[in-house]
């Protein structure tokens, strides 16, 4: 795996074509500044030990050094190999209501924000358990397959919403079968598995204790949280209140009864919401209780820095745009490998053809 450990400062490639374009038009003006004395091959043999080509070379490395430093600044890194890490924990899936009754007001701000909330607050306290998110209403949709990286899981949490299931409705069932097959495949025959249901309980559309049974016969313990209360509250969406067929005003209702018989079955817990705790810290103490399931995770280390060689290519490309003169060495002038060669005795008249 190939990365770059500080990639903001490539955006420093694009001083290299302003310094080509710069180049290209001081060339331009000396060669025109140089034509005002005469013709270009003329000049040419007049300043013999004048060299276009030099300066154009040093150029030319010059722009490969600070193309290699620039490079190097951003830290190129290659993972070195793939480890597999072998921990002992839980898979925790979490199966959130976000149907619109979820969005009733007897909880501040209301019963889906509040949930939120606590399920940020469950991430962060997390180690070694690995975590999906489902959400559902009409129909339920894998909003974050299971995983350890809990930084993502507290952003994907922070973005759930009514409008990520287009169906409304109370399909719990189907959130839970959903669920049940969102478990990877390396925990299907340990009873490390556990579903965290968190809804209002009114389910409207499926038969949810089947399910339910299907999930003790797997191993599976479904641990629900009913948040919002028994009194019920009206739903408001965009400034207004929810009504039915009837014009009355739809009230939500908590139904602890089916909740509670769900995790009964399973051999989990049924917990009440308040409005000092959602319950997901009673249940952790709970999961945390439970026999361990070994978890392995695959993931590149040990990334390797790469930018020391192209620091050492820099330095030997500006070295050798030192070493070389704009001109032709002088040094080497005594060698006369350009200029006709004199016979000795016979002087020569530079006025003569």
């Amino acid at each position: 795996m190939f990365r770059f450990a500080n990639p903001q400062y490539l955006w420093l490639l694009v001083v290299l074509p302003l310094f080509a374009a710069l180049f290209w038009l001081a060339a331009h003006r000396r060669r025109k500044r140089l034509e005002r004395f005469g013709h270009p091959a003329i000049l040419e043999e007049l300043m013999p030990e004048v060299s276009t080509g030099r300066v154009t070379l040093r150029f030319i490395l010059f722009s490969l050094a600070l193309l290699c430093l620039i490079f190097a600044a951003a830290r190129p890194q290659f993972g070195s190999k793939l480890r597999e890490e072998k921990t002992r924990g839980i898979e925790m899936m979490l199966t959130v209501d976000v149907s619109n009754s979820m969005l009733a007001e007897d909880f501040e701000p209301n019963r889906l924000e509040r949930t939120k909330y606590a399920i940020g607050k469950l991430f962060e306290g997390l180690q070694q358990d690995r975590v999906g998110l489902v959400v559902f209403a009409g129909e339920p949709k894998v909003q974050l397959p299971i995983t350890s990286d809990y930084r993502m899981a507290r952003a994907f949490a922070r973005k759930i919403d009514p409008s990520l299931v287009p169906v409304q409705g109370t399909a719990i069932g189907k959130a839970l079968e959903q669920a049940l097959l969102a478990f990877s495949s390396n925990t299907e025959q340990s009873h490390g598995r556990v579903i965290i249901l968190i809804t209002d309980g009114e389910n409207h559309e499926d038969d949810a204790i089947a399910v339910a049974e299907r999930a003790a016969r797997q191993g599976v313990r479904i641990f629900t949280i009913g948040i919002g209360t028994p009194e019920g509250a009206p739903i408001q969406i965009g400034g207004e209140f929810i009504q039915d067929e009837n014009g009355e005003m739809v009230v939500s209702k908590l139904n602890e009864e089916m909740l509670a018989q769900i995790a009964d079955i399973t051999g989990g817990a049924y917990v009440r919401a308040t409005k000092q705790s959602i319950g997901l810290d009673e249940i952790v103490k709970a999961i945390n209780e439970m026999e361990k399931t070994e978890l392995s995770t695959i993931r590149f280390e040990e990334f390797n820095e790469q930018y020391q060689y192209l620091l050492i290519a820099a330095l030997v490309l500006l070295l050798a745009e030192f070493l070389i003169l704009d001109r032709r060495n002088p040094l080497l002038a005594h060698l006369n490998i350009f200029r006709e060669k004199q016979i000795p005795g016979i002087r020569y008249d530079p006025n003569q053809g």
